[in-house]
C-alpha cells in the first residue's frame, strides 16, 4: 500500500512539473515588418518628407553661407551700423534655421510624430497579435531576436512570425 501511495505521489509530482512547464517562442519583428505592405509604405513617406526637409534645411544653410561670402567680401566698404545689421540679419537666419532643424528632427520633432502616427498602429497589431498567439498557445514568453543579438542559438520550430503574419492577414511563401 506505502509502494503504491509512493508511486501515485511521484507521477502526480511528474505529471505536475510537465504541465507547469511553460514554453516559449520567438518572432523576429524585423522579419514581420519586411513582409507588411502597410509599413513599407508608411516608410517610404517617412523617407520622402525626412528627404524634403532635409533639402528645405540644406537650401537654408546655402543662403547663409552665401550671406557670409558676401558679409566678408563687402564688410570692409560697410559702415560700422551696416555690418552690425548685417551680422545680425546673418545670425538670425542661422537660429531659424536651427530652429527648424529641431522643429522637424529634434527628440519630439514632425519627424518623430508622423512616425508614431504612421508606424505606432502597424506596431500595436502586431503586439496584439503576439499576445494573441503567446495567450492560445500557451507561450510563457516569447522573445523578438531582431533587436541584437540576445538569443544565441533558437529552434526554428518556435519562430512564431509567420503566425503573426497570419494573424494579421498577410501571407508568405
Amino acid at each position: 500500500m506505502k509502494r503504491l501511495l509512493l508511486i501515485i505521489g511521484c507521477v502526480c509530482v511528474l505529471v505536475g512539473n510537465l504541465y507547469s512547464q511553460q514554453r516559449y517562442g520567438f518572432v523576429d519583428t524585423e522579419y514581420i515588418l519586411s513582409k507588411i505592405p502597410d509599413y513599407k509604405n508608411a516608410q517610404d513617406q517617412l523617407d520622402q518628407i525626412s528627404s524634403n526637409w532635409q533639402i528645405e534645411i540644406e537650401n537654408i544653410a546655402s543662403e547663409i553661407k552665401e550671406l557670409q561670402t558676401k558679409f566678408r567680401a563687402d564688410e570692409v566698404f560697410l559702415s560700422s551700423e551696416m555690418r552690425e545689421k548685417r551680422e545680425k540679419e546673418i545670425f538670425s537666419k542661422e537660429i531659424a534655421a536651427q530652429k527648424l532643424q529641431q522643429k522637424y528632427f529634434g527628440i519630439n520633432g514632425d519627424l518623430y510624430k508622423k512616425r508614431q502616427e504612421l508606424i505606432k498602429p502597424i506596431q500595436d497589431d502586431i503586439y496584439d497579435a503576439i499576445k494573441e498567439i503567446a495567450k492560445s498557445g500557451t507561450y510563457g514568453m516569447i522573445i523578438d531576436r531582431a533587436n541584437g543579438p540576445t538569443i544565441i542559438y533558437s529552434n526554428q520550430k518556435f519562430d512564431l512570425s509567420d503566425k503573426v503574419l497570419y494573424k494579421l492577414g498577410i501571407r508568405t511563401n
